[in-house]
Order: structure tokens, then sequence, then C-alpha cells
């Protein structure tokens, strides 16, 4: 099956205004999407393209500096500031040691503290902002600020499709964690053709809620996992990728499918090939259960899982 007909465009123009039927419409294409792929496509998200094009811009500024510009920024994976090669290895949360993904993120996350000094600790740092690249830091707040507005609406239309109404897991987020990564896939001709088993991005599933992605098409891209195996992802200009991770999947019941997924290596017949993905990903607030399982306690673990062998 063609994966786009598994992987639904949602209007979201529509969930806002439109009438009753038209929004039961979209919700039962929601669901049955993420019974399926566990992924959607956005539009009427209202972010305008210059936003993620500027973070682009600045943040391949950085990417290109040499490594030992970039180095007093390095992080282990889950932290703020640099994710250098060699970091990462998402393969590992499914138990797969992979060679470490073909990539360098830039990363950061939420840092409005709640007053509860541990959990500050562990998840309401300061961010790490470049000096190199002075314009990044307005434009990823910005950024940030829209994703986590267009998440909570996300999450409600996801409640009205569970049949549990708008609210049932925004109440969930009033203070959130959450994480945004820009991730820069150099091409062949700088990483050099890839290790057996290795991709710039190896098959897993997310670790929290929802995903949001702002993505770039290419020969090295997205691919999803259905029923039907690994196919290329859809995607159009103006539409955003959205896909769901475990603690939704499990918050379901089990009804829907966290969306597994990987990113391609650098194809060999365009060694030149380079994309940058801007991927949020929205959690829930501290001390949040779901289904019997610690929130946090499971993101901290997944992101402990997929550090690469080689950083430690």
């Amino acid at each position: 099956m063609d994966p786009s007909a598994r992987i639904p465009t949602v209007d979201l123009a529509v969930w806002a205004s439109g009438g009753r039927r038209a929004r039961a419409a979209l919700a039962a294409d929601v669901d049955r999407a993420l019974r399926g792929a566990g992924f959607l496509q956005v539009t009427g998200h209202g972010v305008e393209p210059e936003l993620p094009a500027a973070i682009r811009s600045e943040a391949r500024a950085f990417f290109l500096l040499p490594d030992a510009v970039k180095a007093p920024y390095g992080v282990r994976v889950g932290g703020r500031g640099w994710l250098g090669p060699g970091t990462e290895a998402n393969g590992y949360a499914e138990g797969s040691f992979t060679p470490p993904d073909l990539k360098e993120s830039l990363s950061f996350a939420s840092e409005e503290r709640i007053g509860d000094p541990a959990v500050d600790a562990e998840w309401f740092l300061p961010n790490t902002w470049p000096a190199e690249v002075p314009r990044l830091r307005p434009l990823v707040e910005a950024y940030a600020a829209r994703m986590r507005g267009l998440s909570d609406r996300l999450l409600a239309l996801l409640g009205v499709a569970l049949g549990a109404g708008e609210d049932f897991f925004t109440r969930h987020t009033r203070h959130p964690t959450w994480g945004f990564n820009v991730n820069w896939y150099p091409g062949r001709d700088r990483v050099g053709p890839p290790e057996p088993g290795q991709f710039r991005i190896g098959p897993h599933t997310d670790f929290g809620t929802v995903t949001v992605l702002d993505r770039q098409p290419g020969r090295g891209g997205l691919q999803v996992f259905t029923d039907d195996g690994w196919a290329d992802a859809p995607y159009s200009a103006d539409a955003l990728t959205v896909n769901i991770g475990d603690l939704m999947a499990r918050w379901s019941g089990g009804r829907w499918r966290s969306g597994r997924h990987r990113v391609l290596p650098p194809p060999a017949e365009d060694p030149a090939e380079e994309l940058m993905s801007l991927v949020y990903f929205y959690e829930c607030d501290p001390g949040t259960t779901v289904h019997g399982i610690d929130a946090h306690a499971y993101l901290r673990s997944q992101l402990d899982a997929i550090t690469a062998i080689t950083a430690e």
C-alpha cells in the first residue's frame, strides 16, 4: 500500500473552525492513522516557512565549524549542546547494536523551572547557546514556543480521536518537559561510506507523546515502517510530519502504534546530499504516570539507552 494512504494529511484549520461532522471525520482519520503507521502529516499549523529556514541557516553555520571549535559545546544524549559524530545510536533502543548514527545535532530543551530542585536539575537546566551563532537563540526560542502551542493543539485532537475528550492529555502538559533537536545529516562526501547497518538515524520509535518534524526530502531521507515494511515517508512542502511515541501508544491503552522510523544513509548516487531536520519532542509534566509507568523515568532510561558505546 502507498504510504500516503496510511499517513493522511490533517488540516488543523478544519479542526479549529470546522463543523461537528468535519471535526468528527478528521478525528476518525487520525485514529486510523495512529492505529496503523503512527504518523500524520499536518497542514494549517501556522508556522511561517521563514522561521525554520532561518534556523537551518544559523545551525548550518555552526555545524560547518571545525570540530575543535564545536567541542566545548559537546554533550551526551539528553544534554543541551552539541551531539557530535559518534554520540548517538538510535537503533540501541530496539536492542540493535548498530554503528553510531551519521549525524550531528544541536540539542535544546525546556528551561522553565518548576521550583522542585531535583526535578529542575534533571529536566529544566539552562540551554547552551553557541557564541559563534548568536542569532540562533531567538530563532530557536520562537520556534519552540510555536511548537509547544501546536503540540497542545495536537494533543487536544488526539484526546478526541481516542474518545476521551480534548483535555485528556493536555491536563498533563501544564508545565511539560520537551526537547528540540536540529539534526544535520552530512553528505557522503564528508562522512565517507557508511558501515554495514549504519544509518543517518537507525530504526527506532520515539519515546514521548508527539514528535513534530520539519524535514527536507532526499534520497537519504525518512522512512516509516508499516505492515507492508519500510517505505519512504510522504512529503509535502507545506506540511509538518507528526508521529506518536511510546508514551502516547501506552496512554492509548495499546490502541495506537508508536511510529517506527529511520533515516536512510547518505546516498552513494548523490554524495553531496545533506539534509537538516528540526525535531520537536513533546512530553508531559514531571510526575505523570502512564498506565503504571513513571513517564520521566522511562524517558531517561531510553535517552541513556541510545548513547553510543563509542561516546562513553
